[in-house]
């Protein structure tokens, strides 16, 4: 009977132990498998990021904006009007300005900037080559004389006699914008400005540039 007991009871301690290892091997593959799977959630994790990365950079940094010409202050050194004529001339000094909003520099020709009075040149600057720097503005000093010499029958007269000069001035800069030191794109920048000269204060009364 004592034997009978103990063969039942090793035999009972088998069966424990062959339960306790595939418990214990069923845990091991449950915690490989949860490996795999964090392992797998933070590969797509990162796989999502480096996209988004990638698509911000795309729209911000890769993008390239046409640079802005502007004209800047304008000092009027001397303005002079003749109602009788009619005629007028007139000297100042501005900085044409070249702003790049760009992750990289602007790199532009040489160029004309145009003054004009109803469309018909009345003189020009001289734009030289140069650079506007990543994310800045370049400021180029010039002295401007203008003068209605070469100006055909106008209403210039009645222009003088209300007070105010009106001028235009236009200018196109066509160069390259450096991205990542390795890519270059064309683009060309245009200024659009528009100066009210007061007569009898003799200076500018508006400046706006678009």
């Amino acid at each position: 009977m004592a034997e009978k007991n103990q063969q039942m009871f090793a035999s009972a301690n088998g069966y424990s132990r062959k339960d306790e290892e595939s418990a214990t091997l069923q845990s091991e593959d449950e915690l490989k498998r949860q490996k795999r799977i964090k392992l797998a959630m933070y590969i797509g994790g990162f796989i999502v990021f480096q996209i988004i990365v990638m698509t911000v950079f795309g729209l911000t940094v890769m993008k390239v904006k046409t640079p802005k010409v502007r004209l800047g202050a304008i000092n009027v050194q001397s303005l002079n009007s003749v109602l009788t004529t009619p005629s007028f001339d007139t000297t100042f000094t501005t900085q044409i300005k070249v702003k790049n909003t760009n992750w990289g520099p602007y790199k532009f020709d040489a160029s004309i900037a145009t003054f004009m009075y109803q469309g018909v040149a009345v003189g020009q600057v001289s734009i030289p080559k140069s650079k506007a720097g990543m994310r800045s503005t370049k400021k180029i000093d010039v002295t401007v004389s203008l003068n209605s010499n070469g100006l055909p029958s106008s209403n210039l007269g009645s222009d003088l006699n209300g007070g105010i000069l009106t001028l235009g001035s236009q200018a196109k800069l066509t160069g390259k914008v450096e991205l990542m030191f390795i890519m270059k794109k064309k683009n060309s920048a245009n200024m659009d400005c528009t100066i009210a000269f007061d007569l009898s204060s003799k200076a500018v009364q508006t400046l706006q540039c678009k």
